[in-house]
């Protein structure tokens, strides 16, 4: 199948199923991806009909859906592009963590494998997007690294914030008004046990009280 075959929908559901396979193993559930794409869940169905028609997906109703070799390669050449092209609008064009998404999404489509390649070396071959998400390389091999969210770390554990769960410009503009961008070092304090609230210190030693909805989107890898 080739790849200026499709839609921008079409490539966008691809890119669904393998962002939510990414985070865990097994099938996607059609709810999943209207989640996602937010559109109703017969829309859904209608182009896993299709994406299944052109063998990108195998789909079974009631049982789920994943990606065919040949839906993987599309897929994860899409979110290739589109993570690299957010380390540039970041790193190059000044742009914050929370603004890069949406003009990504429309980056990404671009079919020039060249200019992404060289886009990539112009990078310097970056490994993680700005959210901390890693970016596969031109084989679509995947760097994989120890993290954790922050409501599963122990008491006095040190941890390297390394990405976010959550890319909503709400949370990022949050997370940088006290000052939780990658990079920062953090400890745990304090659990508190009525409502998994965590109190944190930072590496200055600003402390902050994280709700169990926040700690959860943020990922550390643990300082040894």
């Amino acid at each position: 199948m080739s790849k200026s075959l499709l839609s921008t929908a079409e490539e966008n559901y691809l890119k669904a199923i393998f962002k939510i396979s990414e985070k865990r193993k097994g099938t996607v559930s059609t709810k999943e991806i209207s989640g996602i794409v937010e559109t109703s869940a017969a829309s859904v169905t209608d182009m896993l009909k299709r994406l299944s028609e052109k063998d990108l997906i195998h789909y079974e109703k009631y049982k789920g859906v994943s990606l065919t070799n040949s839906g993987l390669e599309i897929a994860t050449s899409l979110v290739r592009k589109h993570r690299l092209w957010e380390v540039f609008l970041v790193e190059r064009l000044n742009f914050g963590w929370e603004e890069v998404h949406p003009l990504a999404e429309q980056l990404e489509h671009i079919q020039s494998e060249e200019l992404v390649n060289r886009l990539e070396s112009h990078l310097n071959y970056p490994k993680f997007d700005p959210h901390g998400d890693p970016i596969p390389d031109r084989q679509g091999t995947i760097t994989e690294r120890n993290q954790i969210p922050v409501s599963e770390m122990e008491l006095d554990q040190i941890g390297i914030i390394v990405g976010v769960r959550n890319t909503d410009t709400e949370f990022l503009l949050f997370l940088d008004d006290i000052g939780l961008v990658l990079g920062t070092e953090i400890m745990v304090l304090k659990r508190f046990d009525f409502d998994s609230t965590i109190l944190i210190q930072m590496r200055k030693g600003e402390k902050h009280t994280l709700s169990n909805k926040v700690a959860k989107n943020i990922n550390v890898e643990l300082k040894k």
